[in-house]
């Protein structure tokens, strides 16, 4: 990757600050309206965006209609508007306030895994709002490990951490998480780790994803077995006859110690989550973009 110039750093930095700054200072329902054009300007900006989500549908949902295909990419769009919302409004979401944003289901499964006393590991994925779930979780339960990865540009990383730790979380880099993993689960404390993000065949397994070979992270399951911690997976899903979110724990996935075995049961969870909400996937994602030896590219000619 080519180095980026500190002035290309700052140029995205303050643009990201008045987006940021525009929907925290405004009204909600300005500020919906306000996130609706800036994902517009930016679908328009990338069109590769669309296209991806087109050719990942094709694939993917083979039995949906062009029309209905194109319905989920517009929900997929005004899904990350409302992420973006909730985002800028990070400061003014606590205690008293959360249940206006979102409200807890499943709880039981968190408790008890908890009461386990081996620590658990939320297997969530960019679904639904992912950055208010681990906000909302700190608030209404308890800080926990969330593990990401570190944008490109270090103005804009630093921006988005502020904003992720306000709630009290803490901040497990990718790069090398591991041990830092381990350490908190020893502690009983929750980690929350994205799960459906393409990785090379160095990290992963090929696992069946939506009908199609998705190679996927073992490191996740890996901790599992050597930590015998809980996994469950979670989302927060908008409701929208609630007009707000619910943030949905599922029952603990039984791991069986085989690494293959175990990522697809975690895929087919989250592939049954998705089909149910397709429109709140990150579909704009080259999710499939690791082929197996022999298979052609998907994304060659976007």
């Amino acid at each position: 990757m080519s180095r980026r110039s500190a002035f290309r750093n700052r140029t995205e930095y303050a643009a990201a600050v008045m987006v940021v700054k525009s929907l925290e200072w405004t009204p909600l329902a300005v500020a919906n309206l306000l996130a609706r054009f800036y994902v517009t300007v930016l679908r328009l900006a990338i069109p590769r965006l669309s296209r991806v989500a087109r050719r990942n549908l094709a694939f993917a949902m083979p039995e949906s209609s062009e029309a209905g295909r194109a319905e989920v990419i517009r929900e997929v769009f005004r899904s990350l508007a409302r992420i973006l919302v909730a985002f800028a409004k990070f400061p003014s979401i606590r205690r008293e306030t959360a249940a206006a944003w979102i409200r807890t289901e499943g709880a039981e499964h968190f408790d008890e895994a908890i009461r386990r006393g081996r620590g658990v590991l939320f297997a969530t994925a960019h679904l639904g709002n992912w950055e208010l779930s681990a906000f909302a979780q700190a608030i209404l339960t308890g800080p926990m490990n969330v593990v990401v990865r570190p944008l490109d540009n270090p103005l804009i990383n630093a921006l988005v951490e502020r904003r992720r730790t306000l709630s009290g979380n803490r901040i497990l880099a990718k790069k090398e998480y591991a041990r830092a993993i381990f350490k908190a689960l020893a502690a009983n404390q929750a980690v929350g780790v994205l799960i459906d993000q393409n990785v090379s065949e160095a990290e992963g397994v090929f696992v069946d994803f939506f009908g199609v070979p998705a190679c996927s992270a073992t490191g996740f399951v890996r901790i599992a077995h050597r930590s015998g911690a809980a996994v469950i997976p979670g989302f927060a899903i908008w409701m929208e006859d609630e007009r707000r979110y619910v943030l949905r724990f599922y029952p603990q996935v039984p791991l069986t110690g085989d690494t293959v075995t175990d990522t697809q049961a975690l895929h087919s969870k989250l592939e049954e989550v998705i089909r149910e909400y397709p429109g709140q996937w990150l579909w704009v994602h080259r999710r499939w973009k690791t082929r197996p030896p022999g298979h052609a590219h998907l994304y060659d000619a976007l």
